[in-house]
């Protein structure tokens, strides 16, 4: 009786399971049908991860070996499909590591930011009073100064790593999300439910955690879409400029930087592929983006 038992129970986990997946598989298909070209968008950055993620697989060649002198600024070939640059190094193989940097580099400190923004901004908004005053005023100092100007500010003071840009971004999103979660923030603080848990005594941090912050989370989302394409352009620009990732690690905006100084005439690949790659990134993401508001934020539901 009991090995029956145990039988129907692990068959009803196994049909959960699959109704699960079922679910999961119709909503993409039902996202997909909706919002064609935000599915585009996922597939691309999509394959995007998979390139930066298998980078030393399908890399033909090491990113910092350097060839004999007659691959120095080689056209593309069989042996080096996207060329090679100054120094006889492969571009495919710095392309997809520096994917890598770009898109740790984005996700990372938009997702930090992000979130910290929005604990804020919930806190900001239910708190009310001389916290959310001098909170905003903080927001407003910070959203004075443009993204770029601020992140190169930040990472020359800082110092040029990887863990230096991306707190750059961080402090470069935190301020917007504050503000954006904030003013979402300030109408669910009305709500009646809002209400009720004030009045049979909810402490102040179950009403956040437990009914504000999961109704915003739609807003996180979509933030965090939308400033991820941002992101990987604010860090293309500053290792552009040479402030940002240390020259010896692949990035598209030091290879950019590298093949715009000198060589843009004699040999157009060195800035043509850097180029494609972070165009198809922002690209992809903000196709995404766009598709993820429209489906999340209830204003836009129907309206497109």
């Amino acid at each position: 009786m009991f090995r029956g038992m145990a039988i129907t129970e692990a068959s009803t986990q196994v049909r959960k399971e699959l109704l699960r997946k079922a679910l999961l598989l119709q909503g993409i298909t039902g996202f997909a049908r909706r919002k064609p070209l935000g599915a585009i968008g996922a597939v691309i950055f999509i394959c995007l991860g998979l390139i930066a993620s298998l980078a030393p697989v399908i890399s033909p060649h090491d990113p910092e070996e350097i060839f004999p002198t007659r691959h120095v600024f080689s056209s593309p070939s069989e042996f080096m499909p996207f060329g090679g640059d100054a120094i006889g190094r492969d571009i495919m193989s710095r392309i997809f590591y520096g994917a890598r940097i770009s898109l740790l580099v984005g996700v990372v400190s938009v997702m930090i930011g992000v979130i910290v923004g929005s604990l804020f901004g919930v806190f900001s908004a239910y708190l009310g009073g001389a916290f959310d005053l001098l909170m905003q005023r903080i927001v407003d100092g910070f959203m004075a100064f443009p993204a770029i100007i601020l992140a190169l500010a930040i990472v020359a003071v800082l110092g040029s790593s990887i863990t230096n840009v991306i707190i750059a971004l961080v402090f470069v999103f935190t301020p917007n999300s504050i503000r954006t979660v904030r003013s979402q923030a300030l109408a669910i603080k009305e709500m009646d439910y809002i209400l009720a848990a004030r009045a049979i005594g909810a402490s102040n941090l179950r009403i956040v955690f437990r009914h504000m912050v999961p109704n915003v989370l739609a807003i996180f989302i979509i933030l965090a879409t939308l400033n991820l394409g941002f992101a990987i352009i604010v860090e293309a620009s500053i290792s552009f400029l040479g402030v940002g990732i240390p020259p010896n690690i692949p990035s598209w905006g030091s290879m950019l930087a590298q093949g715009s100084q000198a060589y843009v005439e004699n040999a157009p690949w060195l800035i043509l592929f850097p180029g494609i790659a972070i165009s198809l990134a922002v690209f992809a993401v903000n196709l995404l983006g766009d598709a993820m508001r429209d489906v999340l934020d209830p204003r836009l539901r129907g309206a497109r």
